[in-house]
């Protein structure tokens, strides 16, 4: 069993791929039209693009409005990249003008940030450990 997909519900499809593609650095994978606004849109990495794809998810159920508030309140990202170096990783996306809700944190082995995807969703980067 592998993971092939996950996603992350995002307000606006063509906002997310502007900054899943041009600020993150991921790739788009995949864009079919579903019924008459809505598509399915998946990223990947550009150095895995046979990887795990995202799908950047309408965030049109009235569940996920809760569900995504919630968890921004408290602060609680709802997915993690890997990068090789999370201060470096936050230095270049601030420069961009994403902000951070977290600066790099040391925890043990690994280290990790905290930033807003402009989406709807808190995003955690982290380090693998070692």
């Amino acid at each position: 069993m592998r993971i092939h997909l996950t996603s992350v519900f995002v307000d606006d499809q063509a906002k997310a791929e502007h900054f899943y593609t041009e600020i993150l650095g991921f790739v788009k994978k995949h864009d079919v039209p579903v019924g008459e606004e809505d598509r399915w849109l998946t990223v990947v990495s550009p150095d895995e693009p046979d990887g795990t794809e995202l799908l950047l998810e309408p965030a049109g159920h009235p569940a996920v409005k809760t569900y995504r508030d919630a968890l921004v309140k408290d602060g609680i990202p709802l997915a993690q990249f890997t990068v090789d170096d999370v201060q470096a990783e936050y230095q270049r996306l601030r420069g961009l003008g994403v902000g951070f809700t977290q600066e790099p944190l040391e925890m043990g082995p690994v280290t990790t940030a905290v930033f807003d995807d402009t989406c709807g969703n808190l995003i955690q980067i982290a380090t693998k450990p070692q």
